[in-house]
């Protein structure tokens, strides 16, 4: 049974069987914007929301940015599945637009804390999404094998006028890493600006 996480809320990433992930998927989905048209029809409008992740070090220093620009860390242990243009058209088909892999074994050893953030490609105002959620989980783009966390990040009155936010990120506590739910819109437009408001913010 995945854990339905709150805003705010920390996980370790143990298994009920002792172990820790180590080899996961962060998931995230969203829909279209519906509009109803001048005849009374309705019309979906494509949302283009991208997923990134920004590796940084102890000291808060940016060590690298996976996004559908760059879809491989440098180290190896972080994989972009992709750029997703459009949202899911016709409803919540319950499956994931963009996926991040990580292999934490080959994550940067610098690397102490996983920012993952979303921006809207487009502009479009995070509180006329109808739906966003982001999972974690074990298994691929493809398939899932078990489904670890789950988060909802759907629109909300906090996000009036924000186009991009800060979902989550997975941080080294004595060792371990664990992963911190924070759902937080930002007045940032561009995923730098979004990444610097993190290390100010939440890092």
């Amino acid at each position: 049974m995945a854990i339905s996480l709150q805003k705010g809320q920390r996980i370790s990433l143990k298994k009920d069987n002792g172990s820790s992930l180590q080899k996961m998927c962060i998931g995230v989905n969203w829909g279209a914007i519906e509009k109803t048209g001048f005849f009374g029809g309705k019309k979906m409008t494509a949302v283009d929301l991208d997923a990134s992740v920004g590796v940084f070090s102890e000291s808060g220093q940016l060590l690298d940015i996976i996004y559908f620009g760059q879809k491989a860390s440098k180290c190896g242990g972080i994989v972009h599945s992709g750029d997703d243009l459009t949202g899911d058209m016709n409803g919540d088909d319950g499956l994931d637009n963009e996926v991040i892999m990580i292999d934490l074994s080959k994550v940067n050893p610098k690397a102490t804390q996983l920012a993952f953030v979303l921006n809207s490609f487009r502009g479009q105002d995070f509180k006329d999404i109808p739906f966003a959620k982001i999972r974690i989980y074990e298994g691929t783009p493809e398939h899932v094998d078990q489904e670890f966390a789950k988060f909802d990040i759907a629109n909300d009155a906090n996000f009036n006028g924000s186009v991009s936010m800060v979902m989550g990120k997975l941080y080294k506590h004595n060792g371990e890493w664990k992963f911190h739910s924070i759902g937080q819109p930002t007045r940032d437009q561009k995923l730098e600006q979004t990444l610097t408001t993190f290390a100010h913010e939440f890092a």
